[in-house]
């Protein structure tokens, strides 16, 4: 295994690594121990007790960051007539019906999010094994797929909006902003992340639900918060 750089491991000495972090102290030490010279994703963590292999323990969701997350995302939306019309108008960066699915078919995936309305999800269907190993098909539970409105949910993802989903270790990973964002931003961003997760504990959830949380810059290391006061930003 390849050894952590000299910035990595200098950050590192500054760090007590047997020590649960108060959340806004641990959101400071983020910010000071980032050690790359651009501006590093801030990142949210959450292990939990949930298995993911039973269907009833699954947890895909979204969260709406009041301060975003510090990058621009494209957005798509499959969409006809007068949906169409207000996705243009809330500035998706692509919009189209059957057209937009084949050209992604055919290999053009330079996108972050899909949105569809409803009529279109019999066609976008035919993308589940292109999108769906990506993290990019629309889906009801994240609030993907619409009836209507579906120029608030591009307005929501260009913003910050952002989707998380339990990985195959049972873990959470979201992005929380950017190192250069304020201190107040972030602390307000992890409230907004942390009251999303809490929200979307499944029905078979057994046990402890969130057993450690922590962040980190994307090259700096991992902080690790105590959870009852990181669990009491939840509203």
């Amino acid at each position: 295994m390849p050894e952590h750089g000299k910035k990595y491991r200098k950050s590192i000495e500054k760090l007590d690594r047997d020590k649960l972090y108060e959340p806004a102290e641990a959101v400071g030490l983020v910010k000071e121990l980032a050690p790359a010279k651009f501006d590093e994703t801030v990142e949210l963590h959450l292990r939990t007790g949930l298995d993911p292999r039973h269907a009833d323990q699954i947890v895909r969701d979204a969260a709406t960051l009041p301060h975003g997350t510090g990058k621009t995302r494209r957005v798509i939306a499959f969409a006809t007539g007068d949906l169409a019309r207000e996705a243009q108008a809330a500035g998706a960066d692509e919009v189209g019906g059957e057209e937009l699915v084949k050209r992604i078919q055919e290999g053009w995936l330079e996108f972050d999010v899909a949105v569809a309305a409803e009529d279109m999800m019999p066609f976008v269907s035919r993308l589940g094994r292109v999108l769906g190993p990506r993290g990019l098909m629309p889906n009801p539970r994240t609030g993907t797929v619409v009836k209507d409105g579906i120029g608030r949910v591009i307005g929501e993802y260009r913003g910050g909006r952002v989707e998380f989903r339990l990985d195959r270790t049972g873990v959470i990973h979201m992005p929380l902003g950017k190192v250069s964002f304020e201190v107040d931003q972030l602390n307000e961003n992890l409230a907004a992340a942390i009251d999303a997760v809490v929200r979307a504990k499944p029905s078979g959830a057994k046990g402890i639900y969130i057993r450690s949380v922590s962040i980190s810059s994307t090259m700096g290391p991992g902080i690790k918060l105590d959870v009852g006061p990181a669990l009491a930003l939840a509203s």
